[in-house]
């Protein structure tokens, strides 16, 4: 099953074929932060900012969760190169 970002309810990415896609995708965009520990966990522990969660949904009709990520992974590279 596919998943994707969302806020409040409502998916604000595409759907992507894994939740660590989705985890990728929220890290890149800066949503991501890290909280310090609990007891019942070592070290710090990384969630999602404000009200975004990352859930399983529906593609939408005629989207491809595995073309979503081989897009989104050649963007970051290209960045990663634009960066260099």
């Amino acid at each position: 099953m596919p998943y994707a970002l969302f806020c409040n309810d409502a998916q604000i990415s595409k759907a992507y074929p894994g939740e660590s896609d989705v985890w990728k995708l929220a890290q890149r965009s800066g949503l991501v932060v890290d909280v310090s520990t609990d007891e019942q966990r070592p070290g710090p522990r990384r969630v999602l900012d404000n009200d975004y969660e990352i859930k399983p949904c529906q593609a939408a009709q005629g989207e491809d969760p595995a073309k979503n990520k081989a897009d989104a992974e050649q963007e970051s590279r290209m960045e990663l190169q634009l960066s260099s």
